[in-house]
């Protein structure tokens, strides 16, 4: 029994997944490589991936440092938009995978320097196309 519990323990589940995504989202917004994150914890880059992609569990000491990398309270990666507290996380974990693609943070840093009136035409644009 012991052993089934320890080796149950070292498993990564959805949570860590979850994790890992909002960790890119942070890491690209601030424009970062994973590399460069990595050489900041003293790790490598494949370890910086495993956490991204919810393969290795991220400790508490650990998300402690990246939090403090990426220059945000380590509240952030639990915010209000996680399974246990809102109920369409759907559309939240697209908009976090969204943040993943080529491009995504160019277009949300270009939108973030532009007036209202631009911004407002900008998403009357997008949302048009996408339909």
């Amino acid at each position: 029994m012991k052993k089934r519990n320890e080796a149950r323990r070292g498993r990564s589940d959805s949570r860590d997944a979850e994790l890992g995504v909002r960790i890119r989202a942070l890491r690209l917004e601030r424009g970062l490589s994973q590399t460069a994150l990595a050489d900041s914890l003293s790790l490598t880059f494949q370890q910086v991936q495993k956490y991204e992609k919810g393969v290795n569990r991220v400790s508490a000491t650990r998300l402690l440092q990246i939090a403090e990398t990426l220059n945000v309270p380590v509240m952030f990666f639990y915010g209000p938009t996680t399974r246990a507290n809102k109920p369409d996380t759907d559309s939240v974990e697209a908009g976090l995978e969204f943040l993943t693609t080529a491009g995504a943070v160019r277009l949300l840093r270009a939108y973030s320097q532009m007036i209202p009136a631009q911004r407002a035409a900008l998403t009357k644009l997008a949302e048009e196309i996408a339909k």
